[in-house]
């Protein structure tokens, strides 16, 4: 199947260099300390924070640090695959805590000893992309909760279909087959927080696609940071008024 045609357009009309349209929106979940839904092309996700609050287990407590927790599920009607998918099954597990070390990496744990933050990430629609767009999510609604970070965390993906680096892969071309990397990167500290890959790729075309994700990466952190200064105008005119 041929993924970029002759003029050099993907099956959706985009360039391979360029990322499918992002939305986002803070504040979805009335009763959650913090919450954000965030859209990448067809896919949608929704998080939700609880925290930090007071650990329910006392054997998890942890004196100098609070505790992540992170709950990854997908909702039935996500994708056209009617299979119910058990809750807890290998697949959300795994993500979970993908999403979990992920967001540990950015939360300044040390200034919440013996307390607990809960993330949860629902899947609403799925066409590829779902792991960048719920770590995206969980940055905005741990953002909205007020929870101290060093930097925002942000995530995208790039594979390498027909001989080409492809930015932010939708589903058709996420199961072509090809390799694909994942990242995660905290922007302005540039670290890595993820990196992800299916497949082999040689080293020098896998700095290219690596190099691709982290731009898609950076683009996704401009994106947020209007998003929360948008966010923060709104709540200074409401206390102004």
């Amino acid at each position: 199947m041929e993924y970029v045609n002759p003029e050099g357009l993907r099956l959706d009309g985009r360039r391979p260099m360029e990322m499918r349209q992002i939305r986002a929106e803070i504040g979805v979940v009335s009763r959650a300390d913090g919450s954000a839904s965030f859209e990448m092309g067809n896919t949608k996700v929704i998080a939700a924070v609880y925290g930090p609050r007071e650990v329910q287990n006392r054997s998890q407590q942890i004196n100098d640090q609070a505790l992540v927790r992170c709950e990854y599920s997908m909702a039935n009607f996500s994708t056209g695959d009617r299979r119910r998918k058990n809750k807890g099954d290998r697949r959300s597990t795994e993500i979970s805590l993908v999403i979990r070390q992920t967001m540990e990496a950015c939360i300044l744990t040390h200034l919440m000893p013996r307390s607990q933050i809960d993330i949860f990430v629902q899947v609403l629609q799925a066409d590829g992309g779902t792991r960048s767009a719920c770590i995206n999510a969980a940055t905005l609604a741990l953002a909205d909760a007020g929870i101290p970070m060093r930097d925002l965390v942000t995530s995208c993906s790039a594979g390498y279909l027909n001989s080409t680096p492809l930015l932010d892969l939708n589903y058709l071309e996420d199961s072509a087959g090809g390799p694909d990397v994942t990242v995660g990167i905290l922007p302005k500290l540039d670290k890595v927080t993820l990196l992800q890959m299916d497949a082999k790729l040689p080293i020098d075309t896998f700095e290219t696609v690596m190099q691709l994700a982290v731009e898609g990466c950076k683009a996704v952190e401009s994106y947020i940071r209007e998003i929360l200064l948008e966010n923060t105008k709104k709540l200074e005119i409401r206390r102004g008024a």
